[in-house]
């Protein structure tokens, strides 16, 4: 998988210099102190040009190399709600205009930078931010090939702190992340889901185990079962569930376990999703992809004295003859019979079985931290936005990880905001009947629920088993729900939009860097 390539220059006038490079990118704040000659072009344009200090142009300049200036303007930094996305933004918009303008090997500068602590990252926003721009779906990459569209093959990086090692890394994972969820439903149904990993950690650190096995999966797996119940009539939609695996050197200080909703297409199934809402369910796999992609920059970065093990259910939410529907009462892994209350809402009945497993792990491991990741609900979107939702039990808002993930994702532009699982969360599924220990979901939309977002966290903590390991338990287990429905996809536009790889930057930062 390859991305252009970083080369890190430390000395400006060197590298303008160097035929190395046929554009230089300025990506600058307000009044960013320049060296000469690039401080009499800058002030030159600056009368010239009122949009300097708020576009992103195309410039001639003679003293730069191939005597292009692509300069990038962030806008403003100085008010409150200002934050380290602004150079993200702008690293963006620059890489749109390098590659528009034939640019293959560009030379990176950021400049401007405020000495605050919310922009200490601003060189490694930057660079991420362009890199994210240049990417193009794996589908369109196998069929005209990288060289054609992604042309942009080395980028020079002006600086001597930043630290390219941590840089790729990040960038290989939100890459493998953003292959896995963008790409069609046919192209990455389960098992080539599971294909493409096995592809992607071939001879890493990273161990990768498939679970076909129709019968295990049955017995060991019965709410993903359900969900893939009707999609087991097509060969090439069988469901899997893949195991990664990572033991770093040393003695091992903390776990990382992760469950990913993979669900390569949700229809809906029996509650078929009408009106135009099944279009983009290609991307309701991107929990999973974005599992594999910090997989992926663990492998990179081979860190010691981690051990992580994620799970990933890869399946698809079909409509047929043998759908499962509302009513059902099914038992999970850990043995609580779940009522199904809306087939559309099939992922946490993935997560649960999923979780149920790396409880199991959890127990014998050593400072475990359990996770899920999903593009669970339209709620979270509606509610946040564009921002990761951290949902944690007790054991983990005891141990601070919802502000660990917050306050590290403002700093490396991947935030993620907190939410509070209540009281009236456990209510909201709790059995009306004897015959049922907890309620899958309500029949209507989640965005039009109140607290949409949060009271499946009460769900998976229950299906789980993970109830069983909060506060009050002998061997509490730290557990961290996060919704990436809202920051998952740039734009929030699911069917065409950029998968944003969110909160791979957030979580290396948080457990990596």
């Amino acid at each position: 998988m390859a991305f252009a390539k970083p080369q890190r220059e430390t000395e400006l006038n060197t590298a303008l210099q160097s035929s190395d490079y046929d554009a230089l990118i300025l990506v600058h704040g307000a009044n960013a102190a320049l060296e000469s000659p690039l401080a009499d072009i800058v002030a030159n344009y600056q009368r010239l040009d009122a949009r300097f200090e708020s576009g992103c142009l195309l410039l001639a300049a003679d003293a730069v190399p191939g005597k292009r200036l692509i300069a990038s303007a962030t806008g403003s930094l100085g008010r409150d709600y200002d934050d380290v996305r602004r150079f993200y933004e702008a690293g963006k918009k620059a890489a749109i205009v390098a590659r528009e303008a034939g640019s293959k090997a560009p030379l990176l500068m950021v400049a401007g930078v405020p000495e605050q602590p919310r922009y200490q990252q601003a060189e490694l926003v930057t660079l991420l931010g362009f890199w994210h721009a240049l990417w193009q779906p794996l589908e369109a990459r196998e069929s005209l090939t990288e060289d054609a569209i992604e042309p942009v093959t080395r980028v020079g990086v002006l600086s001597d702190k930043l630290d390219l090692d941590a840089a790729m890394a990040i960038e290989a994972g939100r890459r493998a992340g953003r292959d896995l969820c963008g790409t069609n439903p046919e192209r990455m149904a389960p098992l080539k889901f599971a294909e493409h990993c096995e592809r992607l950690f071939a001879g890493s650190s990273v161990k990768v185990s498939v679970l076909r096995d129709t019968d295990t999966l049955n017995r060991d797996y019965p709410l993903l079962m359900a969900v893939a119940r009707a999609s087991q009539a097509v060969d090439r939609h069988v469901p899997c569930v893949i195991r990664l695996e990572y033991q770093g050197e040393g003695d091992i200080e903390k776990t990382l376990l992760f469950a990913g909703k993979g669900v390569t297409y949700d229809t809906g199934g029996a509650d078929l999703k009408v009106g135009g809402h099944m279009a983009g369910m290609s991307r309701d796999k991107g929990g999973a992809a974005a599992v594999a992609g910090f997989m992926k920059a663990l492998a990179e970065l081979k860190p010691k004295g981690i051990k992580a093990v994620a799970e990933i259910g890869a399946v698809r939410n079909s409509i047929g003859a043998d759908s499962f529907v509302a009513d059902e009462i099914i038992n999970s892994h850990a043995g609580v019979r779940v009522r199904i209350g809306n087939t559309d809402a099939e992922g946490r009945l993935v997560l649960a079985d999923l979780l149920s497993h790396l409880r199991q792990d959890a127990l014998a491991a050593v400072e475990p931290e359990i996770f899920s990741i999903a593009t669970l609900t339209g709620h979270a979107a509606r509610a946040l936005g564009p921002y990761t939702a951290a949902v944690e039990n007790g054991p983990a808002r005891l141990l601070k990880t919802g502000l660990t993930l917050s306050t590290l994702g403002d700093l490396y532009g991947d935030p993620a905001d907190i939410s509070r699982v209540r009281p009236e969360d456990y209510a909201f599924i709790a059995p009306r009947t004897r015959a049922d220990d907890v309620l899958s979901c309500n029949n209507a939309g989640s965005s039009v629920t109140a607290r949409g977002h949060q009271f499946p966290m009460a769900f998976l903590d229950i299906a789980s088993g993970l109830s069983q390991h909060g506060l009050d338990s002998s061997q509490p287990l730290p557990f961290t729900h996060l919704d990436i429905a809202g920051s998952g996809i740039d734009g929030g536009d699911w069917q065409h939009g950029t998968p944003s790889a969110a909160p791979i930057i957030t979580l290396v930062a948080s457990y990596l860097l």
